[in-house]
């Protein structure tokens, strides 16, 4: 390898890891607007949440399927580019933290942050497999996006059922699940950078993708945390 071939070499990778930098530090701002906002309405707003809650699952059923709508329509904008798409996350970001702050409110503070604290671990660990591993990861991708909607359909029928096992088998599989999509996202990151470049619209889909994994991560390990508490009472 000549100087020249040395010198695009090192441009290149000066240039993914900005992009990186990019996309994780959207993500940063997800995590936090979301953490921000479960925060406001758990310490000033329990009782409006008690409220909401006491209106039954039904409510909570729809309240769920408003994120899952309105990720389609941010993905499209983000993938084009669309000056819409920081907007549309920062607004995302704030409904799923209002969301998680009814879950929140199920657990117990040593739950929340055993969970929190392993879910980063976890991610950071799956960060750097996916982004450092020669493995071709895409081959996962089919069963991935599969076993998230099995999970979706499994959810949304467990809304009647209430089957605690069910929910504590659905958390296993929940955690392997996105721990796989982390991994697989992490590598996609490079193939972005290289079809699409330092593209302001593609980090923010990367930082939405990201910031789903370890959201869900995270719901799946507090489940299991909760879980195994219950078990020691």
């Amino acid at each position: 390898m000549n100087n020249n071939d040395n010198l695009i070499f090192d441009q290149r990778e000066d240039g993914l890891n900005a992009f990186f930098s990019k996309v994780y530090a959207l993500m940063g701002v997800g995590v936090a607007i979301s953490g921000l906002v479960s925060f406001i309405m758990i310490r000033f707003f329990q009782a409006n949440l008690d409220a909401i809650s006491q209106k039954g699952s039904l409510v909570f059923l729809a309240l769920w399927i408003i994120p899952l709508v309105l990720v389609v329509p941010l993905q499209t904008s983000a993938m084009k580019n669309s000056s819409a798409a920081m907007p549309l996350f920062v607004i995302y970001s704030a409904f799923m933290g209002f969301l998680i702050s009814f879950t929140l409110l199920m657990y117990t503070s040593t739950d929340i942050t055993m969970a929190f604290i392993t879910a980063v671990a976890m991610f950071f660990g799956l960060a750097v497999y996916g982004r450092t591993t020669k493995r071709d990861l895409s081959g996962m991708q089919k069963a991935l996006v599969a076993g998230v909607i099995g999970l979706i359909v499994i959810g949304f029928l467990n809304f009647f059922i209430q089957s605690t096992a069910l929910m504590l088998i659905c958390s296993v599989v929940g955690v392997v699940i996105f721990s796989g999509l982390i991994a697989y996202d992490n590598q996609k990151i490079t193939q972005v950078y290289n079809q699409m470049g330092d593209s302001n619209g593609w980090a923010i889909s990367m930082a939405l993708s990201l910031y789903l994994d370890f959201l869900n991560l995270f719901l799946f390990l507090l489940r299991i945390f909760g879980f195994a508490g219950n078990s020691r009472d």
